[in-house]
């Protein structure tokens, strides 16, 4: 657009916009990697992953700044863990998965409780929905 001046100038200049989030402390231009947020009832600071979105309450932090996080006294700082990483199966799930596929090499088995015939009684096993038991306590 031109006027009788010539070209319209911005009072600043333009650059483009950088998408990568930079770091709410004052002077810092580090990109961002976790969210700072207060919860004032409970005198709680929280810091965790990175938002996905921008709030007006919340601060986000660069690694440096989260690293060296304090809180007033009489607060608590509660640090959440970073999910971005992929989660590694736990004891418990490769038990189940050992389970499961225990259970369905064995057709021979589920076909005679599906048939209604007899099957082998577990005397710990207090009841049983699908591949899933309860069992009784050692102690009892």
């Amino acid at each position: 657009m031109e006027s009788r001046r010539g070209p319209l100038k911005s009072a600043v200049p333009s650059n483009a916009v950088s998408p990568v989030r930079r770091c709410s402390r004052t002077a810092c231009g580090r990109p961002a990697v976790a969210t700072l947020t207060y919860v004032y009832a409970d005198s709680t600071a929280v810091l965790g992953p990175l938002a996905t979105y921008a709030e007006p309450h919340c601060y986000d932090l660069c690694a440096e700044h989260s690293e060296r996080l304090t809180a007033p006294r009489g607060w608590e700082v509660v640090r959440l863990a970073d999910a971005s990483g992929p989660a590694r199966p736990s004891g418990d799930d490769l038990e189940a998965l050992a389970n499961a596929v225990r259970e369905a090499a064995r057709p021979q088995e589920r076909a005679a409780e599906a048939g209604g015939g007899p099957r082998r009684a577990d005397p710990m096993e207090v009841a049983r929905r699908g591949h899933l038991r309860v069992l009784r306590s050692p102690d009892n």
